[in-house]
């Protein structure tokens, strides 16, 4: 009797980041290549599940994606299936809906075998649920924040790493010509991962982490500190989720059609002003936003989003479902999707990142020299899945 041929479902959730179409790729090359499998893709994240937005993936489709940033999928970070956005009423107003059930339904009349989500947190949250309704799903952990548990690095991240890194050498320039101190922005929301990584990589004099609520007067004399030493300029990193020691998140905006309805972003200008009226130093502030989703993948990235692509396949191929693929080390590993699922992963005081800043004098907001241990606060709020709990109580079909 023939084998029959097996279906795959693929989609990719939450924001983009580089890497997204080389994971598509290996998906799709080693489903047709290895084990002559189909694979469907799914359009704009879990908004093509439940609206049956879809296409077949083929080999060509797959070609030159390796290099590719974005997605050709198209991704949604507003459509999580539990807590869908749905325009109601002569206002037109969003209200939020469980059409979980619908993708359900869609999934099993497509003869799929399983469905691999490529995401961060909130994908990984509502593919948690949906593995409860039925769904065979196999997880892929993409993110520039990197803040995903069960692995050491999601891809995404390096290629964020690489553009946020560029960007603060060349500020290094203009903020040694004018003798200013420069507040740089970055990504990685409640964890300090990017904003570690890239203040280390890109000589940051000081990195303002979620971790670790800054004390103005700490970077302030950081500062005070460098021009006495004729160090007319000073490099301040900061992650968008930092805040202030008793104060509290800066958002930028809200966002009426998401079930996340604020956007963190900001605190650099607040530090700036902060640095500026407590010391009469000159500062300028750059937000790199969304510039750190953007380009083509870094080497790194490739490979890994090859790697996560390949292995979910064989999962596939093996049955394994209910998992995400993770790094370990150097090694591919697994981890149940529940366990990942309403979680993020922050950076400790233990960490050797954290460690090698503090070696080389580099001043995390509190005052150098003290224990690390007496200022460090979890960053990460009670409720961290953040699309997939968010689901009102009273939602229906």
């Amino acid at each position: 009797m023939a084998r029959k041929k097996k279906r795959i479902g693929i989609l990719t959730g939450g924001g983009d980041c580089p890497g997204l179409n080389a994971a598509i790729r290996a998906v799709v090359r080693t489903a047709e290549v290895e084990f002559d499998m189909d694979v469907v893709g799914f359009r704009d994240g879990f908004e093509g599940l439940v609206q049956n937005k879809y296409f077949e993936i083929t080999l060509s489709q797959a070609s030159g994606l390796l290099a590719r940033g974005g997605t050709i999928l198209g991704t949604s970070n507003r459509s999580d299936p539990f807590n869908y956005p749905v325009l109601q009423g002569d206002n037109e107003e969003y209200v939020y809906l469980d059409r979980s059930s619908q993708a359900v339904r869609n999934f099993e009349s497509l003869g799929l075998d399983c469905l691999i989500a490529i995401g961060g947190d909130g994908t990984m949250s509502a593919s948690a649920r949906l593995i409860e309704k039925g769904i065979p799903i196999i997880g892929i952990p993409k993110t520039i924040d990197n803040d995903l548990v069960g692995t050491d690095v999601t891809f995404g991240f390096d290629s964020a790493l690489v553009t946020a890194t560029d960007a603060i050498d060349k500020i290094h320039t203009t903020a040694q010509s004018h003798h200013r101190a420069m507040i740089v922005e970055v990504m990685g929301r409640y964890t300090g991962w990017l904003a570690l990584s890239s203040g280390l990589a890109g000589g940051g004099d000081i990195i303002l982490l979620p971790e670790f609520p800054y004390d103005i007067e700490a970077i302030c004399e950081q500062v005070r500190v460098r021009n006495a030493r004729g160090k007319t300029f000073s490099i301040v990193v900061v992650g968008e989720g930092a805040r202030q020691q008793g104060g509290e998140l800066v958002f930028r905006s809200k966002i009426k059609q998401s079930s996340e309805s604020t956007r963190l972003g900001g605190i650099s200008h607040q530090v700036a002003a902060q640095i500026e009226g407590l010391t009469n130093i000159e500062c300028r502030v750059t937000i790199l936003g969304h510039l750190l989703r953007g380009g083509i993948p870094s080497a790194y990235d490739r490979i890994l989003a090859t790697r996560f692509g390949v292995e979910a396949v064989h999962m596939a191929e093996q049955g394994s479902f209910g998992s995400m693929v993770t790094l370990q080390g150097s090694k591919l590993g697994t981890i149940p999707i529940s366990e990942v699922a309403g979680k993020m992963r922050p950076l400790t005081v233990e960490n050797s990142l954290i460690k090698t800043a503090v070696s080389l004098g580099i001043c995390l907001g509190v005052p150098v020299g003290e224990d690390l241990n007496k200022y460090y606060e979890n960053p990460i709020p009670e409720d961290t899945a953040s699309a997939a709990s968010l689901a009102a109580a009273n939602s229906s079909e």
